[in-house]
């Protein structure tokens, strides 16, 4: 019987490439404590950072014979930045999360001013792209923080149409930032959508 505590990432992969669980225990053991860390620093809620880490390992397993990993570390790091992006897309997480996003992205704008200004002019084009409708609702949400029903007492239309108009917004947002940018980066932007 082998010794996978004793193996490096490279083996460790090889063999969950040939469905062993005892090699992917083992990696499991290995980064779970350092994902659920990463995931924690930033969403700063023990359940949400939990499922965030899980689903990174469940991919991993789903994906072991397709997916080309060089380094497993840098891989399962950024799928754990990933996932939490995904948990702030679908608004799982609470006023702690934004507040703890806020200041990380003031930390990058600090460190890194000029990447701000780029992401800034793409988020100037991606707005621009929008329907006119669209954009004023999402600049009254996000801007003027107006509610839906705020909102829709201005322009005149049901929250219900608000809803679905801040909804086809964000997705064309998402869409076009994943296009265009790299997750850390998307990262940065996620909390001016969302705030």
């Amino acid at each position: 019987m082998s010794d996978y505590s004793v193996m490096d990432d490279i083996e460790l992969l090889l063999f969950i490439q040939r469905d062993n669980e005892n090699a992917y225990s083992e990696i499991y053991k290995r980064y779970w404590k350092q994902l659920f860390y990463t995931a924690y620093n930033i969403i700063q809620n023990k359940d949400e950072a939990q499922d965030a880490v899980q689903e990174v390992f469940i991919a991993l397993w789903q994906r072991r014979n397709e997916a080309e990993i060089k380094s497993l570390k840098s891989y399962l790091s950024q799928a754990t930045r990933f996932q939490v992006l995904k948990a702030i897309r679908s608004q799982k997480a609470d006023e702690q999360f934004y507040k703890r996003l806020a200041e990380i992205t003031a930390d990058i704008v600090y460190e890194n001013p000029l990447l701000f200004k780029e992401q800034e002019n793409l988020l100037k084009q991606i707005m621009d792209a929008l329907p006119e409708d669209c954009r004023n609702i999402f600049r009254l949400s996000r801007e003027e923080h107006f509610t839906y029903k705020q909102i829709a007492g201005q322009l005149s239309i049901s929250e219900k149409t608000v809803e679905k108009k801040m909804s086809i917004c964000l997705q064309h947002i998402r869409q076009s930032l994943q296009q265009n940018l790299g997750i850390s980066v998307s990262l940065l932007v996620t909390f001016y959508l969302y705030h």
